[in-house]
C-alpha cells in the first residue's frame, strides 16, 4: 500500500448550494435545507446549511425545530431570517452524478462515498504536484459546469485525504504529503478522526486525551481495554495508518424508507396506513433494483423518549416481485405487538416508524 497518492472530494454545503444555484435571490442569504419547520413545531432535521446559517449555529442533523429557534434570534438580533426550503432529492442526485462523470475523467477509480463525497485514485500521477494540478482541473470544471464549490484534500491514503479535505472548507484544496502526516494530525481535536464521536470522545476525555498527539501516547493494549475493538482501529488512525482501498461499487444491502409522525401517537389505524405507504414505496424501489427476490423484512419504531426498538423476520423461501400483498401482511404483523404491552408495556407514543428489506438474490 505504499506510494499512493489518494483524494478525497467534499462537495460544500451542497444540497443549500443547489438551491443558491436554483433560485439567484438566495445567494447570500442564510439557507436551511430540511423538512417544513412549522414556526418551530416541525419535526424532522436539517439536511444541510449553508456557510452563512452556519453563522447561526445551524448545522446538519439539528432538529429543526431548534435551527427554527435559532434563526428567530438571529433576527431578533437584526440579522436576516433563515430561508427554509424543501429538499429537492431529485437535483441533489443529478449534480451528484455529473460531478461523479467530472472527476471519472481524471481518475480511473473512483468510489462514491455518499450523494457529495467522493475518494478517487491519483497514484498514475506519481508526484503530488501533478495531483495538485489535477485537483485544479477538477474543481474548475465543477464550478464552471455545476456553478458550485467543492473542497479536495489529497493524501497518502483515504484516510489522510478525508480529513484533509475538510480543513479549508469552502473552496479549499489541501495536500498532506507522507513525511508531514504526524504533524498535520498531531493538533488536530481528537473527533477528527473518523470513528470517534461524542461518547468516544468523553472516554478519551476523562483520560486527559484532547488532540490526536495524546492520543498517540497510548498504547494499543490500554486503548482495547477502553474502547473495545474499536480501540486498534483508533490506535491506527491516530498514526495515519490506513491501508482501505477504493471501492468503485458497493453491494446494496438494504432498501428502506422511514417516516417520522407528525404529532406522537399509538392510533393503530394512522400507523398502520403510514406503514403501508411505506411499504408501498419500498417494494417500488426492489422491483427497479435489479434484485429478483429478498429473504428479510425489518422494522424500526421509535417511541416518543426516542427509545429505538428493530424487530425483524426472515423467510425460509424468498420472497419476489410479485409478493407485494405478502409484504404488506409481514410488515403488518411485525408493526402489531407495538399496539399493545407485547412490545411496548408501558404503551409510549411512537415518534417514526420504518420498513427496510435486506438479504438480496439476483
Amino acid at each position: 500500500m505504499k506510494n499512493r497518492i489518494i483524494g478525497h472530494l467534499d462537495m460544500d454545503a451542497f444540497f443549500a448550494s443547489l438551491e443558491e444555484r436554483a433560485t439567484p435571490s438566495f445567494r447570500g442569504k442564510p439557507i436551511v435545507v430540511g423538512s417544513d419547520p412549522k414556526e418551530g413545531k416541525g419535526r424532522g432535521v436539517v439536511s444541510t446549511a449553508n456557510y452563512k446559517a452556519r453563522e447561526y449555529d445551524i448545522h446538519s442533523a439539528m432538529p429543526i425545530s431548534r435551527a427554527w429557534q435559532l434563526s428567530e434570534k438571529a433576527k431578533s438580533e437584526g440579522r436576516e431570517r433563515a430561508i427554509f426550503v424543501i429538499p429537492n432529492f431529485r437535483l441533489y442526485v443529478r449534480s451528484s452524478n455529473n460531478v461523479l462523470n467530472i472527476i471519472k475523467k481524471y481518475s480511473k477509480l473512483v468510489e462514491q462515498a455518499s450523494i457529495d463525497e467522493f475518494y478517487f485514485d491519483l497514484t498514475p500521477a506519481k508526484s503530488y504536484k501533478k495531483a495538485e494540478e489535477i485537483a485544479k482541473k477538477i474543481k474548475e470544471e465543477i464550478r464552471k459546469k455545476e456553478k458550485v464549490t467543492c473542497s479536495i484534500g489529497i493524501g497518502p491514503n483515504k484516510l489522510i485525504a478525508k480529513i484533509a479535505a475538510g480543513k479549508n472548507k469552502p473552496d479549499g484544496l489541501l495536500i498532506v504529503k507522507p513525511d508531514k502526516v504526524n504533524s498535520f494530525l498531531g493538533p488536530l481535536p481528537i473527533r477528527e478522526l473518523p470513528g470517534i464521536g461524542p461518547k468516544t470522545a468523553e472516554v478519551l476525555h476523562e483520560q486527559g486525551v484532547s488532540v490526536i498527539r495524546d492520543l498517540k501516547k497510548l498504547k494499543k493494549a490500554d486503548l482495547r481495554q477502553m474502547l473495545h475493538k474499536a480501540g486498534e482501529a483508533i490506535y491506527e488512525k491516530a498514526r495515519g495508518i490506513d491501508d482501505s482501498l477504493i471501492v468503485e461499487e458497493r453491494e446494496v444491502k438494504s432498501i428502506g424508507e422511514q417516516t417520522t409522525f407528525e404529532e406522537d401517537t399509538l392510533n393503530p389505524v394512522y400507523i398502520t396506513e403510514m406503514l403501508n405507504e411505506l411499504c408501498e414505496s419500498v417494494f417500488k424501489k426492489f422491483t427497479k433494483s435489479g434484485f429478483l427476490k429478498f429473504k428479510t423484512i425489518s422494522i424500526v419504531v421509535r417511541f416518543s423518549n426516542f427509545t429505538t426498538i428493530n424487530s425483524a423476520k426472515s423467510f425460509k423461501d424468498f420472497l419476489g416481485k410479485k409478493d407485494l400483498k405478502k409484504f404488506k401482511l409481514e410488515a403488518l404483523k411485525l408493526i402489531l405487538p407495538f399496539f399493545d404491552k407485547r412490545k411496548n408495556p408501558r404503551l409510549k407514543l411512537i415518534r417514526l416508524i420504518g420498513i427496510r428489506i435486506e438479504n438480496f438474490s439476483d
